[in-house]
């Protein structure tokens, strides 16, 4: 700033700029309508960029608290397993995607006691990206969705996965001899979102199985897709899957466009 700008001169302050786009911000958590001050952002937006940037670090870094979970999950009448991927430690999970992709070598014996004859639905919470996701939403995301299930279906205990990536629910579902698994994991934390939850269904899970044989639903947190809405559409899916033996790009999510009932 050169001494010729009046912004400059007996401690005047350089002015904020509205943006146009202000009336928009109401609509949307993305950061747009920051506005300026000079060539600059404004402090207060500066120190807003921070504050998000440090609650998707801190959501990346946290660990699921496996104990709590389990005890809600008890309260709301699930039974409940515990495993882990071959990441043994956050660092290392960071690191090696390709290891939170596999259990550990103690999870498969855990597992074989609840095998059986198999099921048509296997259950997993995992911490993924964001614990903080795993830990606020996926008891309650259950919760809603248990109604929503045919009551003949076969359902495994739920798996709590730790340390662990999508991948992981196909050898939980292969182990269990499920039809279908449902990873109900923390997705990866955004600036407007560190506690997104996200689901993917893998129909015959199997190690093997590619991104494009699973369908996902996204951004599940009382900011962005609600608990009942994801849960009417995870029911939709779930039903879809067993009844046509497919999941991923074959299925399409077409729940919206349900015939009312009579």
């Amino acid at each position: 700033m050169s001494e010729d700008d009046p912004a400059a001169r007996d401690g005047d302050r350089v002015p904020l700029a509205r943006d146009p786009w202000s009336s928009l911000r109401a609509l949307t958590p993305a950061r747009i309508a920051l506005g300026r001050a000079g060539a600059a952002l404004p402090t207060d937006e500066v120190l807003a960029f921070g504050l998000a940037h440090a609650r998707a670090r801190d959501a990346v870094q946290a660990a699921l608290d496996v104990s709590r979970l389990a005890a809600r999950l008890a309260v709301d009448g699930w039974a409940s397993a515990v495993v882990g991927s071959a990441a043994g430690d956050r660092a290392t999970y960071l690191r090696r995607p390709d290891l939170g992709r596999r259990l550990d070598a103690a999870s498969p014996a855990r597992l074989a006691t609840h095998a059986g004859r198999g099921c048509d639905l296997a259950l997993v919470i995992a911490d993924g990206l964001s614990a903080l996701a795993a830990q606020s939403h996926a008891a309650d995301l259950l919760l809603a969705l248990r109604p929503l299930l045919d009551p003949a279906w076969r359902l495994a205990p739920i798996c709590i996965a730790t340390q662990a990536r999508v991948a992981l629910g196909d050898d939980i579902g292969a182990l269990l001899g499920a039809r279908l698994v449902a990873v109900l994991i923390g997705e990866r934390p955004g600036l407007s979102s560190p506690d997104s939850l996200g689901v993917y269904l893998t129909f015959d899970p199997r190690p093997g199985r590619t991104d494009a044989e699973r369908n996902c639903l996204s951004n599940i947190r009382p900011a962005g897709l609600p608990i009942a809405m994801a849960a009417d559409r995870l029911a939709w899916l779930l039903h879809a899957a067993l009844r046509r033996g497919l999941t991923g790009l074959a299925l399409a999510d077409d729940s919206e466009n349900r015939l009312p009932e009579p």
